[in-house]
């Protein structure tokens, strides 16, 4: 892990279970994740990237019957997702280190859940993580992917009491970023959504649908 990214893991272990009480109203997230569940076969391999405390993407792809391997960088979150979310798997890792097979692989998936994970990268390494994220995915594989649309690369932000850095795209780039990395986009929902803290501004939430081809 990067000394960045160990700087990004660090500040979500302090912030813990903050986070949930920040964005208790996750609609999009809920809609998406609710989508991937009733989608995927009963009884699918899904991987959940940036799982965070496991609520709620998680919880709602074990509790429709599919199983689910969670990841994350930070520890403070692994180990509340692993309580709130028992009958799924969790493990540290970076999402630069995903690799299906080797050591430390993850094997393959029937879908992927990546809910904001990738702000989390500077843009150069946006396009490689989609890239292994498709590699992981079986052919036909279903993914659903969200990103706040804004136009940063690697911005210092204030975030609950912690500074994270994070990254964006304006939706005509993000879409393009994702289509260059394999994915055929099947369908798109925006959500305005506005944090319960005093120092984040409303934001756009764009969630894709999104099919390897």
């Amino acid at each position: 892990m990067s000394e960045d990214r160990r700087g990004q893991a660090e500040a979500f272990d302090a912030i813990g279970q903050h986070y949930d009480d920040a964005f208790p109203h996750k609609e999009g997230q809920l809609a998406a994740g609710r989508h991937l569940a009733e989608t995927l076969p009963t009884g699918s391999r899904v991987l959940d990237v940036g799982c965070g405390t496991g609520l709620p993407t998680a919880r709602q792809l074990t509790e429709s019957g599919h199983s689910v391997l969670g990841t994350d960088i930070s520890t403070g979150m692994l180990e509340l997702a692993g309580k709130n979310v028992p009958a799924a798997e969790f493990r540290q890792l970076d999402i630069a280190d995903l690799r299906a097979q080797g050591p430390g692989g993850v094997g393959r998936f029937d879908g992927v859940a990546c809910f904001f994970a990738l702000l989390m990268l500077p843009r150069a390494e946006i396009p490689e993580a989609l890239r292994l994220l498709h590699g992981l995915l079986r052919p036909g594989g279903l993914m659903e992917l969200s990103m706040v649309e804004a136009d940063l690369d690697d911005a210092a932000i204030p975030f609950l009491g912690h500074t994270i850095r994070v990254s964006g795209y304006l939706r005509d780039e993000l879409r393009q970023v994702v289509r260059d990395a394999g994915f055929e986009i099947t369908g798109e929902d925006t959500y305005s959504y506005a944090p319960a803290s005093t120092d984040a501004p409303p934001e756009h939430q764009v969630f894709l649908h999104c099919r390897r081809g």
